[in-house]
């Protein structure tokens, strides 16, 4: 069976998508199911050996997938790597580089092309519309590489409107939405759950609340 690729896409910045990708990862292992992640832009990501980059995107995937922290995973999971937190053109800029789109969307799809079976999860870079070049955005490289998404949101005051506005960014632009994730956050002034169930009123795809400190729901695997 030929492998399955699914984009993980942010409603917002900062919101879990990195612990949702990891804990979806983990579940599809549990329940014996091959799958490879991939971050393959990543800012705030310090040099390897550092003692930071433990804490990094990078490795919180490469932990996920049992996989060692040397640099031929750091390599295949992330080859596009940046010291700045910011969107990855303005780190890049920092460091006197550049990105095309084409080259991004190129490597992906080279990555599906090349992963024989099981699932291919590629997490996205901040938000939906978060910039990831000069002139593209995280939509225009989903878009680009014409697979189905996973939006995670948050749970903060506004994250439903955010996650509603994600979703019908995605219908528009005809990305077909396997399933919304809301990522509990900290603080927040209502509980995850009840910021999912508002979600899953207009969403018009499955709605999953993801805890910090509980697994994935096999429900949830089970759409991948």
């Amino acid at each position: 069976m030929p492998a399955r690729a699914v984009f993980i896409a942010g409603a917002g910045t900062e919101i879990g998508k990195t612990y949702v990708t990891a804990a979806l990862t983990r579940r599809l292992r549990a329940l014996g199911r091959p799958v490879r992640t991939l971050k393959p832009l990543a800012s705030g990501v310090p040099p390897l050996g550092d003692p930071g980059f433990a804490e990094s995107d990078t490795a919180r995937l490469l932990d996920a997938q049992d996989l060692a922290l040397d640099e031929a995973a750091v390599e295949a999971c992330s080859p596009w790597r940046f010291s700045a937190p910011l969107s990855p053109d303005q780190a890049a800029a920092l460091e006197g580089r550049s990105l095309d789109l084409a080259d991004l969307v190129g490597w992906c799809r080279a990555q599906i092309a090349g992963t024989r079976e099981g699932t291919l999860l590629i997490e996205g870079v901040g938000g939906l519309m978060s910039p990831v070049t000069e002139t593209a955005t995280g939509l225009d490289w989903l878009r680009a590489l014409g697979v189905p998404a996973v939006l995670v949101s948050g749970s903060y005051l506004g994250a439903i409107s955010h996650a509603l506005t994600a979703c019908e960014t995605l219908r528009l632009h005809a990305v077909p939405l396997l399933a919304v994730a809301v990522s509990e956050s900290e603080g927040a002034p209502a509980p995850a759950s009840t910021v999912a169930g508002a979600i899953a009123r207009h969403a018009g795809a499955p709605v999953f609340c993801l805890r910090r400190d509980e697994p994935c729901p096999d429900s949830l695997a089970d759409l991948i």
